[in-house]
């Protein structure tokens, strides 16, 4: 999970907020927006891992007339990561669609064999050195050392869990810096596209205690490397706003 975390810090594509623009909301997936299916949505780039052969594969494609994000894994996993340098008590409500195939059998939230979803969306918040020790903050500063950034202090993930209860909040099997946030759960919704929206700021606070840092970035990801079992999912518009 740190490698993870390492490779979403060093993938990101540098983007933001022009100084002194401060619109009611910022798309920061405009997939319907997209004219040209062959290309990877504007601004994204995948997300791939060097232990992991079998990526995920990712498309824009027409569903009931609107462009999305696709996703396949067959026992595999990467991503589609954007950079988008935001403070979430400035933009704080994340709204998104997203449908899913199936679930898995073996997922599990609480166990590293377990940890794939066929649905996720991911938040990276950057390092901020006045939120960790004097020990971690040298981890941090070795890792910079190493690949030239720091990785995000902590992340939250939004996911369609198999079949854990709506509303958990669990720390990933590996690593308590991300927090597992249980938006849809089981197969009762497969083939539907559901709506969703999060007050990110508030999910930080209840998940890590304290209020959030900037966000560093957002990713979508579906992977099953762990379960062995394939999935297929997709993603709609993924919009950050501020508070009405």
């Amino acid at each position: 999970m740190l490698r993870l975390l390492l490779t979403l810090a060093l993938s990101l594509l540098p983007a933001g907020l022009a100084a002194g623009d401060q619109p009611d909301r910022i798309v920061v997936g405009n997939f319907s927006g997209a004219r040209d299916l062959d290309s990877l949505p504007e601004g994204w780039q995948p997300l791939t891992f060097k232990n992991i052969a079998a990526h995920t594969t990712y498309r824009l494609v027409q569903d009931q007339g609107t462009t999305v994000v696709e996703a396949v894994s067959r026992a595999s996993s990467s991503g589609l990561t954007r950079k988008i340098p935001i403070d979430p008590l400035d933009y704080p409500i994340l709204s998104w669609r997203w449908k899913v195939a199936n679930v898995y059998a073996r997922g599990d939230v609480s166990q590293k064999a377990g940890d794939d979803y066929p649905a996720r969306i991911y938040i990276t918040f950057a390092y901020d050195a006045g939120k960790v020790g004097l020990w971690e903050r040298v981890k941090f500063n070795a890792i910079k050392l190493l690949y030239g950034e720091y990785p995000p202090i902590n992340a939250i993930n939004y996911i369609w869990a198999s079949k854990e209860p709506q509303g958990l909040i669990a720390p990933n099997p590996y690593t308590d810096r991300v927090k597992m946030i249980v938006i849809e759960s089981g197969p009762a919704k497969l083939n539907q596209w559901i709506a969703e929206q999060r007050d990110i700021a508030a999910d930080y606070r209840q998940a890590f205690g304290e209020d959030p840092p900037a966000i560093s970035g957002i990713a979508i990801m579906t992977d099953s490397d762990n379960t062995g079992e394939s999935a297929t999912a997709w993603y709609g518009d993924i919009i950050l706003a501020k508070k009405p």
